[in-house]
């Protein structure tokens, strides 16, 4: 009983991948940011991902499109099946500053949120911004690792604000932050 039970911690701890009290499918990012993002999620929104998984699946149910590059040649074979019917996934081997972290820019759309929560996360945030509508919010999962301050100075220099959000995560012990990095007249009304 009580709150870690009420949002599905011991689930996550348990069966060791991020999932909810029910046992469905959510991002491996702060219980706050989920609280903030999920009110705000709709089928207008598209999506871009670095790093797949249950977050994929969740997002997936929650908006128009989630397109998510994966850099594990494994993990992705393994989740691939799994696969919403309005998600694309892309296999791209991981190469410092290369494809992978150039995805985003790479694939001539734009999207509206885009996660950054696979590797490389400093060049996946430079590479990213061109890929972001007008309106367009970007997300960096663990936010408070010194090695990611880099990325949060540019996003800032680049006129970004930052909200970020702190607490546990699904199954985890620690503290960490999820931060939304958004301009004004953003899609989620920031």
């Amino acid at each position: 009983k009580g709150y870690l039970a009420s949002i599905g911690w011991f689930t996550a701890f348990d069966n060791q991948q991020a999932v909810d009290a029910d046992g469905q499918p959510i991002p491996w990012v702060t219980y706050s940011f989920i609280d903030f993002i999920k009110t705000r999620l709709t089928k207008d929104l598209t999506i871009f991902e670095y790093g797949s998984g249950n977050s994929t699946l969740f997002y997936a149910k929650n908006v128009k499109k989630v397109v998510s590059v994966e850099h594990d040649e494994a993990w992705f074979n393994k989740i691939v099946t799994a696969k919403a019917s309005n998600a694309e996934m892309i296999f791209t081997p991981l190469e410092k500053d290369g494809e992978y972290a150039k995805k985003a820019s790479l694939l001539g759309e734009k999207f509206d949120v885009i996660i950054v929560d696979g590797r490389d996360r400093v060049n996946c945030c430079k590479h990213s911004i061109s890929a972001l509508t007008v309106n367009g919010v970007l997300v960096l999962d663990d936010s408070e690792r010194e090695f990611y301050e880099e990325a949060r100075t540019f996003l800032t220099l680049n006129g970004f604000k930052e909200l970020p959000f702190t607490g546990i995560s699904p199954g985890l012990f620690y503290n960490k932050t999820t931060s939304v990095f958004y301009k004004a007249d953003n899609c989620l009304g920031i």
